[in-house]
């Protein structure tokens, strides 16, 4: 089942109009789709298709091994046998050679950081290839594509030998929630939208996670069928992700996000909290945690000076992934014991708040369909993050959900989950409005995106600029 990325595929379809080959990179969190993207791709091209994929370094695999398992799927996909590889310089040319001569080509060297980890000469040998031979060809083009994304970042979006040569850096995102609730197929109609809200608050929009539900059950036995069954799909992948995508300071990285999902840290705070010196090596390991999507910097403007913030705050962007910290992992005993089979989820402590916090989550990772609904999609946004107002000796603290910022107005965006969403969140909103500190002659307006039922009340109030419902974000009102 393929859904979404209309934006990416005919972004990709351009690159047939040029004379000459394209090297495209492409990035993102493992199971967000990238190789199932170029298959796609290549099938509507109607394009020879070519995978080679990298051994996962696990023991036993070295450069040998690497450059044998190239030879042997390149021969099972090329008819005739090959002179073994002695070289990865060697190997690209082997290729080069193997491909069709007529027709448009795609290759997709997969998971090329594990390919090329035992090899410091890797990057130059398939510079030199791309120069000398694939660059050459017409029709073709060539995916680097890994689930190490600052391998990549590193040796070819950033390296100086590389300087100029990929013709698109893609980054695959999640997927937005109106295209999330096609894999609920022609259920969709049937299941409400707390349910459906319920899951992708969880899972996020990572297609493979979505691939897994079974529209026939709730949201509750669905969450408990990822997360919460003794082999689930979401109680060991957690594990997988974090080590197949980070290669280096893993004790670290991993103290990293438990801190973060906590709060929000400043890169001092993480650094004062784990007793490390606050160095270097700090900024590398967030930088890589971001670069892996498992975090984010929210570095906004500060609406009372204009003037962006020096002190971005983290915090963790993967929804799968701070579901897993703050409730699976610490329950994995009792997970492993069935614990939880005839258990309704919304008796466990916390749950409707950890909702509510993931929901908040959820909303942020769309913003573009926030943006929309507020008719901000053709204004030009200057900041739009999280925001948290200190407390000080001349200004009250507050905590925002949400700050969207353009040159003359700001929009205060509250988030809530809950059963019944009554009169008490205008003056939860009023309360954050007057604590706000803003420049002079910039606009305040507040927004309400809800799941659960609204009292008539609030929307007679008139407070809110703009009150958007969940229903609307999953493209049910269109």
């Amino acid at each position: 089942m393929f859904v979404g990325r209309k934006a990416e595929l005919e972004r990709l379809q351009t690159l047939w109009n040029k004379s000459v080959a394209s090297l495209v990179t492409i990035r993102g969190r493992r199971r967000i789709g990238k190789s199932t993207l170029v298959l796609e791709f290549a099938k509507r091209s109607k394009a020879s298709f070519i995978k080679l994929e990298g051994l996962q370094p696990v023991d036993g695999v070295s450069n040998t091994t690497q450059l044998a398992a190239f030879d042997r799927q390149l021969s099972r996909q090329i008819k005739g046998n090959r002179t073994p590889s002695a070289t990865w310089f060697d190997a690209f040319g082997t290729l080069e050679k193997s491909l069709p001569k007529k027709g448009r080509v795609i290759v997709l060297l997969d998971e090329i950081s594990w390919m090329g980890k035992f090899d410091s000469g890797f990057a130059g040998e398939l510079k030199q290839a791309w120069d000398n031979w694939f660059s050459k060809r017409e029709n073709l083009i060539v995916f680097l594509c890994g689930s190490v994304s600052s391998w990549i970042d590193k040796k070819i979006v950033k390296s100086k030998a590389f300087l100029g040569r990929p013709s698109m850096n893609l980054v695959l995102q999640e997927l937005p929630l109106n295209e999330c609730i096609e894999f609920w197929g022609r259920s969709a109609k049937r299941i409400s939208t707390r349910e459906i809200v319920d899951v992708l608050s969880v899972t996020g929009g990572v297609p493979e996670y979505l691939e897994n539900i079974n529209p026939a059950l709730s949201a509750d036995e669905n969450i408990k069928a990822l997360c919460f069954r003794s082999g689930a799909l979401l109680v060991s992948e957690f594990e997988d992700i974090f080590n197949d995508t980070l290669d280096a300071n893993l004790g670290t990285k991993r103290k990293m996000l438990y801190a973060l999902s906590e709060r929000k840290l400043t890169a001092t705070e993480i650094a004062d909290e784990l007793h490390l010196e606050n160095n270097g090596h700090v900024s590398d390991n967030l930088s890589e945690l971001e670069l892996a999507g498992f975090i984010v910097r929210d570095d906004g403007v500060n609406p009372a000076t204009g003037k962006r913030s020096n002190l971005g705050k983290y915090r963790i962007k993967d929804n799968y992934t701070r579901f897993y910290l703050k409730y699976i992992e610490p329950k994995k005993s009792l997970i492993e014991k069935d614990a939880f089979r005839f258990m309704s989820l919304e008796q466990l402590p916390a749950w409707n708040s950890i909702l509510g916090l993931q929901f908040e989550n959820l909303v942020i990772s769309n913003l573009s369909a926030l943006l929309h609904q507020i008719g901000l999609n053709n204004a030009l946004i200057t900041s739009a993050s999280p925001y948290v107002q200190n407390k000080t000796a001349r200004q009250q603290g507050c905590q925002i959900d949400l700050l969207i910022q353009t040159v003359k107005c700001a929009y205060l965006v509250e988030m809530k989950r809950r059963n019944v969403i009554d009169e008490s969140v205008v003056d939860e909103v009023e309360e954050k409005m007057n604590r706000l500190k803003l420049k002079k002659g910039v606009s305040l307006r507040p927004v309400l995106v809800y799941e659960g039922n609204l009292s008539k009340r609030v929307s007679a109030d008139a407070f809110f600029s703009h009150i958007i419902s969940a229903d609307s974000l999953l493209g049910r009102n269109a």
